[in-house]
Formats: C-alpha cells, sequence, structure tokens
C-alpha cells in the first residue's frame, strides 16, 4: 500500500515538472512549426495523453519536439500554410510510424551511423537557432535558412529595440542561471515568466502570441489526393522517422535511468496513433521528448501515470492562463528556441575530432550542410548511403590475403582457468571483428549480463581505428561499469590503434595505468588486485 502511494506522488511530481517544461517548448515549437501556438499545446497534450494510454509503462513524456518542428515548418511552407493541406500530410506520417512499428525498423534504426545522426541533429539545431535570428530582434519569422540569412542586412538596419532587449535578457537569463535556481525552477518558464511580466508591466511595442484556442480542436476530415501521396511522401517518411528515432532514443535513456526494458515496437506504435490524433484535430506532431521525460523521472516518475497526467495538468494551465498566454512576446520565445537550438547541437563530437576517421567527418559535414541549406529528406538518405560506401571502402583498405595456419593452444583453457578461479570476479573478452557503428549495439548490450564481476580484461585485437560511434560506445562501456562498480583494463595490441585510445579523453576514466598492449600483464594485474581485495577482507 505504502509503495503505491509512493508511487503515485512520484508520478505526480513528475507530472508536474515534465508540464512546467513542456509548456514553454510546446508554445515555442508551435510557433516556429508556422501552426501556431495552440496547435503546439495541443499537440502536447494529445499525444502525452494518447501515447502514455497506449505506450509502455514508462515515464514517456510526448509533445512536439525540435527536429519535428523543424520537418512540419518544412511541410507547412511548401502548402503555403494551408491547413487542410498540412492535415493529410501530418496523417500519412503517423500511418507510416504504425507500420514502421509493424516491422523490426524499430530495432534497426540504432544502426543508422552516429555520424549521419550527429550531423542531422546539429543541421536541426543550426536551423532552429538561425530562424530565431530575426524574430528575437523584431523582424519577420522564416521557413527557409537561406531567406533568413538573406534578410539579415536588411534586418540589422530595422532592429525592434524592444524586442532585441528583451530577447537578449532572455538569453542571459537561459544560459546564465545558477544551477542551483534552474534545479527548482525550469529556466525556461522563469525567463518566460519574468520576461512576459517586464514587456506588459512596461508597455513594450513588441509582436506578442496569437491565435491561441483554449476550446477543444477542430476535427478536420483530410482529403487524400494522388499528387498529395507522391509529392509529399518523402517527407512524410522523414517526419515519421524522426519522430520514431527520437522517441526510441528516448526510450532507451529511460531503460537506462528505470532499469526497465521497453518494448520499441510499442513505444512507436503508440506515438503513431497519438500522432493520428493530433494530426485529424490540427495539432502539431511530436515523439517522446527526452528533456521533459528524464526530468520526470529524476522528480520520482515511474509509470505511464505520469505521462497521463501531464496532459490534464497541459489543459489546467491553458485554461486558466489565457490571458498570460497572449501576452508573452514572440522574441522570448524565439529566445527560448534558440536555447533548445543550442542544446540540440552535438557539440561532445568537437572533443573527437582530431581523432576521427576522416570518412565520418566528410559523412557529417556532409550531412550538416545538405541538412542547413538544401534538404532534410536527402540529407538523411546521402548520409546513410555514404557512410555505407565509406564502411566498405575501409574494410576494402584494411583487408590483407594471407595465409593463416590456425594452432590450437591452451591460451583459451588459459582464460576459462582464470575466470573459473576468480569464481568469475575476472572476465576476459575478446572483441572479434570491427568495433565500428554496425556492432556496438551488441557489445554494449553485453554488458548488462554481467554479474557478480568485479574486472574485465577487455581485448580489442583489430586493426582498424575506432569511428565516432566506436568512440562514444567505448565512453558509454566504461560508464556502466563505473556505475556497476566494475574495474576496467583494455588490452589494445595493435600500436595504431592503442596511441588513438591513448590520446583520447575517455582514457582518463578508467587511468592510463589500465591500458594494455599485451593480455597476460593484464590478467596478472587483476589477479594481484583480487587476492589484495580477498586480504583485506
Amino acid at each position: 500500500m505504502n509503495k503505491n502511494i509512493s508511487t503515485i506522488k512520484g508520478d505526480i511530481y513528475g507530472a508536474i515538472i515534465a508540464a512546467i517544461i513542456a509548456f514553454p517548448q510546446a508554445l515555442a515549437f508551435g510557433v516556429a512549426s508556422g501552426m501556431g501556438a495552440g496547435a503546439g499545446l495541443w499537440g502536447a497534450v494529445i499525444l502525452s495523453l494518447v501515447a502514455g494510454i497506449l505506450g509502455c509503462n514508462l515515464p514517456l513524456i510526448s509533445g512536439p519536439t525540435g527536429p519535428c518542428a523543424i520537418i512540419t515548418a518544412v511541410i507547412v511552407a511548401s502548402v503555403a500554410g494551408n491547413i487542410n493541406l498540412v492535415i493529410p500530410i501530418l496523417l500519412l506520417a503517423a500511418i507510416f510510424q504504425i507500420i514502421i512499428s509493424m516491422t523490426e525498423i524499430p530495432r534497426m534504426i540504432k544502426y543508422v551511423p552516429y555520424p549521419v545522426i550527429s550531423g542531422f541533429l546539429t543541421g536541426i539545431g543550426l536551423i532552429i537557432i538561425i530562424l530565431q535570428i530575426s524574430p528575437i530582434l523584431g523582424g519577420t519569422t522564416y521557413s527557409s535558412t537561406i531567406q533568413a540569412l538573406a534578410s539579415y542586412p536588411n534586418l540589422i538596419l530595422n532592429i525592434n529595440p524592444h524586442s532585441a532587449i528583451l530577447g537578449v535578457i532572455t538569453l542571459i537569463i537561459l544560459f546564465c542561471t545558477p544551477k542551483i535556481i534552474s534545479k527548482y525552477i525550469p529556466v525556461q518558464l522563469l525567463s518566460l515568466v519574468i520576461m512576459t511580466g517586464i514587456a506588459y508591466y512596461m508597455g513594450l511595442d513588441v509582436e506578442k502570441v496569437s491565435g491561441i484556442t483554449f476550446s477543444l480542436p477542430q476535427a478536420y476530415f483530410p482529403e487524400f489526393s494522388y499528387e498529395i501521396i507522391t509529392k509529399y511522401l518523402p517527407t512524410a517518411l522523414t517526419l515519421a522517422f524522426i519522430a520514431t528515432s527520437e522517441s526510441l532514443l528516448t526510450g532507451i535513456i529511460m531503460d537506462s535511468l528505470t532499469k526497465i526494458k521497453h518494448n520499441s515496437k510499442r513505444l512507436v506504435a503508440s506515438q503513431g496513433i497519438g500522432n493520428i490524433f493530433c494530426a485529424i484535430t490540427g495539432s502539431m506532431y511530436g515523439s517522446a521528448a527526452t528533456m521533459r521525460s528524464v526530468a520526470a523521472v529524476k522528480t520520482g516518475a515511474t509509470t505511464r501515470l505520469s505521462s497521463i497526467l501531464c496532459s490534464l495538468i497541459l489543459v489546467f494551465v491553458m485554461l486558466k492562463l489565457t490571458g498570460f498566454i497572449s501576452q508573452i512576446p514572440i522574441c522570448v520565445l524565439a529566445a527560448i528556441l534558440i536555447k533548445i537550438g543550442y542544446d540540440i547541437l552535438d557539440l561532445k563530437v568537437i572533443k573527437v575530432l582530431k581523432y576521427a576517421p576522416k570518412d565520418d567527418l566528410y559523412v557529417l559535414i556532409g550531412v550538416l550542410l545538405l541538412t542547413v541549406f538544401y534538404n532534410l529528406v536527402f540529407a538523411l538518405g546521402i548520409g546513410i548511403v555514404l557512410s555505407a560506401i565509406l564502411y566498405a571502402k575501409r574494410i576494402a583498405d584494411n583487408t590483407n590475403i594471407k595465409e593463416n595456419i590456425y594452432n590450437p593452444t591452451d591460451y583459451t583453457p588459459f582464460e576459462t582457468k582464470i575466470e573459473r578461479e576468480s569464481h568469475y570476479k575476472i572476465r576476459i573478452l575478446h572483441i572479434d571483428g570491427q568495433f565500428f557503428f554496425g556492432s556496438i549495439t551488441q557489445i554494449v548490450s553485453h554488458f548488462d549480463e554481467l554479474l557478480e564481476t568485479e574486472y574485465i580484461i577487455l581485448n580489442y585485437s583489430s586493426n582498424t581505428e575506432l569511428d565516432m560511434s566506436a568512440i562514444f560506445a567505448l565512453e558509454d562501456i566504461i560508464i556502466r561499469l563505473a556505475s556497476q562498480k566494475i574495474k576496467l583494463f583494455l588490452v589494445i595490441p595493435n600500436e595504431k590503434v592503442y596511441n588513438q585510445i591513448k590520446s583520447l579523453d575517455v582514457i582518463s576514466q578508467i587511468g592510463k595505468n589500465s591500458l594494455y598492449t599485451d593480455e597476460n600483464s593484464a590478467i596478472h594485474d587483476a589477479i594481484i588486485q583480487t587476492h589484495l581485495e580477498n586480504l583485506y577482507e
């Protein structure tokens, strides 16, 4: 009984925090998408409610997100804002999501190379930032990055000083608020309330949010045509793919936080059904949102009840805060979006740029530029194809034809003997084959199965350097093992790969003394440390 009460209490607290974070984001994404702030809020309400009822029993808070907002903005711009043409495209994307959930694709998306994901997400972040510079300075909101960049010279000559001041102060609050404050009050909500109050009481001449509808959203009956299906099929597929990927990524993060494995097919299906309801009500398309879901878990949420409660809280906020919402300056929302765009940028990749293979850099930069300046769909397709071609070339370049005579020795029995005699406190693992984006999932998941282990000797004998995916996978392995209080000894016989790993930041997490070129040395040190621990016990 007490456990049930504690669970419900945690879900309520988690829902409140998630709603506080979702509110300014949904408003901002709705405006950025071109569908309006009301569509953003109702999208958060409907998707979180439907996905919460039908989805996995995890606190997955759903709603509009940055990548979905940008693709939706492209759709809205391509049909000149005609909602009757937007609806069937969004509905088509939602149907694709449900179809995807019936296939093995939810399990295969994790094989998309890291440089493609990194380039795409960084491109999305840059698009958000570029498009919001104009409204933060009091200018027009554009749907194209090229148009936005071309407008900058004229924008500088016609800056609205009130918008610029509000926007800059909002950015300062967003980036500089001490963690001791943001820990208790989400910084986006804090900046929204403070800056809206300042704009209202000082009577500043700035554009405000408009077009909010707080009655139940209107039902639309989409009219499909051959032209819509053929012309917008790639865009609908891209939206479905991005929403699915983002939801699955959030699900993986939830797994690590809650220690509960989610059903990926059910997760995607619930999101698709929720997006169908969003589409036919003219609300914004969305996905499971990582930031909101993590915040809910950190506050105590453990079940899907938090997602359902979050949507109900948002409805209450809309009904009770109509006057406040109508006074929110567009420049403040633009500043919030710029911060969100900055958070989407994959800045952690910078620390490995000089160590990563050039092939990865070519893919990352290519996807990034195509995403920002050309076409989102084309960027993803080219990135995946280019990664496959370059990987095939990399494998071919490292393939040597030579005679290899197999001579069995007592080496494997020796390793088995070490594991048995240490009561499996010491385990010796070999990575056979290439440690690359296609193999990291199996390798990382293997470390969830190791029980009673105190030392792992990981032997990677390939002569192929680690790509970006492998570098971050290695970092994930180290973090996972550290959380399980398992000491890692890394054995890298190849000099080129050894020097690469030695120069990475991740090595500081296990210590340079834990990096070896010879497995026997690692085994010797592990045995000594095991004996020492036994003596102290």
